[in-house]
């Protein structure tokens, strides 16, 4: 068993998982392009099934009119916490394999999954460069997929806030007393030997 964050595993598991969580409360400071950047990087370097890396990034960085423009996508709530992350980054995945060779695309089952792993994957090294990370489905898909130019064939899975933490008491009332790492159902109820 591990513990930190006030969680505990039932395996030993690296501490950095139970580190991982997704606050709501960033401190409104920027980041460094680069510090992003890195982030991304890891992701980016996630496994993919015949290595076709179907996911994509589109980022901004607080202070800059790319950051209002992905902020706007998002719906209200979210709106109003995700305004103090210092980046924000929308994950596409392309629903298409499309060889090289310039033959006829064909369906790409497993491109969320994949684009699953490089946020997993994301939110691991956003903590190991001091950052935290939140994912949402709270936008509006339909805008985010024409205002930011998504080619066809392309899927928008979810946004992601990234900042440092912040105070929960910013937050209005009824979320900071759910501002605090939460637990996981038993691994019995989720993993199952041979069949459910």
């Amino acid at each position: 068993m591990t513990s930190s964050n006030h969680r505990q595993s039932e395996y030993n598991v690296d501490p950095i998982f139970l580190d991982r969580w997704s606050p709501r409360a960033f401190d409104g400071s920027t980041m460094p392009k680069e510090d992003l950047l890195t982030i991304l990087d890891a992701a980016h370097w996630a496994p993919s099934a015949f290595n076709y890396q179907p996911w994509r990034f589109i980022y901004a960085l607080k202070g800059t009119p790319e950051f209002d423009k992905l902020l706007d996508i998002l719906i209200e709530f979210n709106q109003g916490w995700a305004k103090n992350a210092a980046a924000l980054v929308f994950i596409f995945s392309d629903t298409l394999s499309r060889p090289a060779d310039g033959s006829e695309p064909k369906s790409y089952r497993s491109h969320s999954f994949d684009a699953g792993a490089a946020w997993g994957l994301l939110s691991v090294q956003a903590i190991k460069s001091g950052y935290f990370a939140h994912a949402m489905t709270g936008f509006d898909f339909d805008r985010a997929v024409s205002e930011l130019g998504a080619p066809d064939g392309f899927h928008i899975n979810a946004a992601v806030a990234i900042g440092k933490l912040g105070d929960k008491e910013a937050l209005p009332e009824g979320l900071r007393s759910k501002e605090t790492p939460n637990g996981r159902k038993p691994l019995a109820e989720v993993a199952f030997e041979g069949r459910f």
